[in-house]
């Protein structure tokens, strides 16, 4: 898997009459072995959340509900906006990747991410990320 962010369609199982699910496999959709998962929810739309990378931490971050904006940026400055907008899709954040997050109305974020958390992990500055 390409250590940029990107996109990751999960399969969807099922039908509109039953519902559906879709799985996240390691080493089949996820390029890391899972250390911890998170949610986060009620978050106010017009907060943005993130403002940081991380040195080591990858992630795969899923809308399961409501839509998710993820504006990227890596050292280099190149920048990519992902829209999470279904609960089949992924989105693949490696390791010294910015990241600025706007939820909608009710969205809830799902977080699997490579490593347990560790604050000395955390890039919160800007001007320290774009010298990375």
């Amino acid at each position: 898997m390409n250590k940029i962010p990107h996109l990751i369609m999960f399969d969807r199982i099922g039908s509109a009459g039953l519902g559906y699910i879709s799985v996240a496999e390691v080493s089949k959709n996820i390029p890391f072995d899972v250390k911890r998962v998170y949610w986060t929810y009620y978050t106010p739309q017009d907060v943005i959340r993130g403002g940081h990378a991380h040195f080591e931490l990858e992630q795969i971050i899923i809308a399961v509900s409501g839509i998710i904006t993820f504006a990227t940026e890596d050292s280099q400055g190149n920048k990519v906006d992902f829209i999470l907008d279904s609960p089949e899709k992924g989105l693949f954040l490696p390791s010294k990747i910015w990241r600025d997050i706007k939820f909608s109305h009710n969205a809830v974020l799902l977080c699997l991410a490579s490593k347990k958390y560790k604050d000395s992990d955390y890039i919160r500055d800007y001007e320290i990320f774009k010298k990375l």
